[in-house]
């Protein structure tokens, strides 16, 4: 089951946290279709967020048509967002950890981290786009 969790930081609203979260537990394959997602109260309690917040972001993602609650029972994921490519994301996933280890130890803190990434992003968009 998905854990949730929010950075206040982020300037992202917390219910469009929950959907992103959810898109990207798909996307990695750690959420398949017919699991169950947390219910409200959960995600609410642990949190420390309005119950509505939850209902919002729940809500969108039926919307989407990436979940579908069943009344009494729960919300449960409808679809799959992954691909075949969801193998590589392992081994993408541990060169990129070997990447943040290196960035710490040059002493980089998150925020330094995260610029060097948004900015490679940025660029190689640009490139594909060429």
């Amino acid at each position: 089951m998905i854990e949730f969790h929010l950075d206040t930081r982020s300037g992202i609203a917390p219910y469009l946290q929950l959907i992103q979260q959810v898109r990207q537990a798909l996307r990695l394959g750690l959420l398949r279709e017919g699991d169950k997602l947390p219910t409200v109260k959960q995600v609410s309690g642990s949190l420390a967020i309005n119950p509505n917040t939850v209902l919002k972001a729940y809500r969108e993602l039926e919307y989407e048509g990436i979940a579908a609650a069943k009344p009494g029972v729960g919300t449960f994921v409808t679809k799959t967002l992954s691909n075949e490519s969801v193998a590589a994301y392992t081994d993408l996933s541990d060169e990129l950890m070997t990447w943040f280890r290196r960035a710490r130890d040059a002493g980089l803190d998150d925020e330094s981290i995260n610029a060097i990434f948004q900015r490679t992003i940025r660029s190689a968009i640009r490139e594909e786009a060429l």
